[in-house]
């Protein structure tokens, strides 16, 4: 299938690694040109590297999404150095599990800002870029905690949803704008994130971390974890226009695990 992702341009934040990084290859490979952020100097490298993959251009930026200032210089130049903005995948760094009381109220301050904040002001800066432009993509990469809590991951059960309320709330108002807004919504997939949960869950448990892993893809209907390269030509297919007539969806990345029926 063609997606028709030739010469679109995509910014991916949070790429330098995981699901961004995989939202970044799968867009490349299909002809977008993309520029894409990390906190990390890691960026560069990913860039340059998807770039030799592909051979499309991929602009890699240092940019911390909790800060306001960053995320705008960042939407600016990508702008500057394409001339518009097609597609904004939303992605950034999951905040740190615990149950409850494990958490301080510092630490929920700093997750609202990485997590719900950064989807905010992100929108602010590209969404008058697209209505101006009258068309665009947007998609929000968050979790399957939104449809039904995850074990020690608190902070993550509760501001993901908020930021399913933005993405909903956009939908109404852009839609009739021609600007596409959805979500995707992973569950258990092979990142270095969820190598790091597992081994939390092992500690607290006194378990290991293939143990944890059993126990979790038992209860998946297909019996795995997804792949960083499946998530990849999924969130690719949502933000293209081959998925012209999706939107306000939240797309389950989830291999059947959530039992709701909505």
């Amino acid at each position: 299938m063609d997606l028709m992702l030739a010469e679109k341009v995509a910014l991916v934040t949070a790429a330098s690694r995981g699901l961004g990084r995989a939202a970044a290859l799968a867009l490349s490979k299909e002809g977008a040109r993309l520029v894409i952020s990390s906190r990390s100097d890691e960026i560069l490298d990913t860039a340059a590297a998807i770039q030799e993959q592909t051979g499309h251009p991929v602009l890699g930026m240092k940019s911390d999404l909790t800060r306001r200032a960053e995320i705008d210089v960042l939407v600016q130049h990508t702008r500057e150095t394409y001339g518009r903005l097609d597609i904004l995948i939303i992605n950034a760094g999951g905040p740190p599990p615990g149950a409850f009381l494990d958490l301080k109220p510092e630490t929920w301050e700093e997750a609202f800002q990485l997590t719900v904040m950064s989807a905010i002001h992100l929108c602010y800066a590209v969404v008058p870029v697209m209505l101006e432009q009258g068309s665009g993509s947007i998609v929000a990469t968050q979790s399957l905690s939104v449809k039904q809590p995850i074990d020690q991951l608190a902070l993550s059960n509760s501001l993901r949803m908020a930021v399913i309320g933005l993405m909903k709330t956009l939908a109404d108002e852009l839609g009739p704008q021609g600007i596409r807004v959805n979500s995707i919504n992973p569950g258990w997939t092979k990142t270095d994130r969820v190598t790091q949960l597992l081994a939390s869950r092992a500690r607290l448990k006194g378990t290991t971390s293939r143990e944890e892993e059993l126990q979790i893809t038992a209860s998946i209907p297909l019996g795995r974890m997804g792949s960083v390269e499946e998530f990849g030509r999924t969130i690719a297919w949502l933000a293209s226009p081959a998925a012209s007539y999706i939107h306000g969806h939240a797309l389950m990345f989830d291999g059947g695990s959530t039992r709701s029926s909505l």
